[in-house]
């Protein structure tokens, strides 16, 4: 299969200090160790095993202390990112001219899999697609999961910390993340961007999520889809000391099953 996708991995963090990195005596969270390698070097050796990704970039405040574990895992284009995660990807999709359709990942994410990539580019289509978790797929393999939840008519879903962007409408998706970049985790002020009888069925669960995405696409002038992932583990990013510990058990259950 011919590499098409450019990838961005997304390696910077929020203003303050990072409560997981301190754990561990690290300023950068994308370097705290799972399974003793840096979190990122997961993300980025998977990405170089995926037929699908061609170019990984890594965007990130501080690149030189990310250089030597990105270089260890295969190496990438790294550059310095914006304050803003939304406009620091705008800049990239703008600087990249949208040759190559955009696969958008975190530097939190080691138990990516070329399995999760596969499946999200193979139903990706429209100008935007972003991948997600059902709770009922979660919790037959993890009964006592905690994850940010958004509930819907369909089902409560969780971020799979993949995002593909393929055309270049899908820029305008941009402008709005950088403004409800505070909103991402409570769906009912995310979707006041798009107006108050949106947000109102968000909260009241009388639309789903595939279609409430639909018609804040379509609000903005693109077509916006929800690809759901039939593994779990997709939604299971590295924010905690609890995310941690059930991250290295997972990895250690793969490592013993090869």
């Amino acid at each position: 299969m011919q590499a098409q996708w450019t990838c961005i991995v997304l390696a910077g963090q929020r203003p303050g200090p990072d409560m997981l990195a301190q754990h561990f005596g690290l300023e950068r969270k994308a370097l705290v160790p799972v399974c003793g390698t840096p979190m990122i070097c997961h993300v980025v050796r998977t990405l170089h095993m995926s037929p699908h990704v061609g170019k990984i970039v890594i965007l990130s405040q501080e690149i030189e202390d990310l250089r030597p574990a990105v270089d260890a895992a295969g190496g990438a284009i790294m550059l310095e990112s914006q304050n803003s995660i939304s406009l620091s990807i705008k800049a990239q999709a703008e600087a990249l001219g949208f040759s190559a359709p955009l696969l958008v990942t975190t530097a939190d994410h080691p138990l990516l899999t070329v399995e999760m990539i596969d499946e999200f580019v193979r139903n990706v289509d429209g100008d935007l697609a972003v991948a997600m978790v059902e709770r009922r797929t979660m919790l037959k393999q993890f009964p006592d999961a905690q994850r940010t939840w958004l509930r819907f008519s369909d089902g409560a879903w969780s971020g799979a910390n993949l995002f593909a962007l393929l055309t270049p409408k899908s820029s305008l998706a941009l402008y709005l993340w950088a403004d409800a970049e505070q909103d991402r985790k409570k769906a009912w002020r995310l979707f006041l961007h798009f107006g108050l009888l949106l947000a109102a069925r968000a909260l009241t669960r009388t639309i789903g999520l595939k279609q409430a995405m639909a018609k804040a696409g379509k609000r903005l002038g693109l077509d916006a889809k929800l690809v759901p992932i039939s593994d779990p583990v997709a939604a299971i990013d590295v924010d905690k000391l609890s995310d941690h510990v059930l991250a290295e058990n997972i990895m250690m259950e793969r490592a013993a099953r090869q």
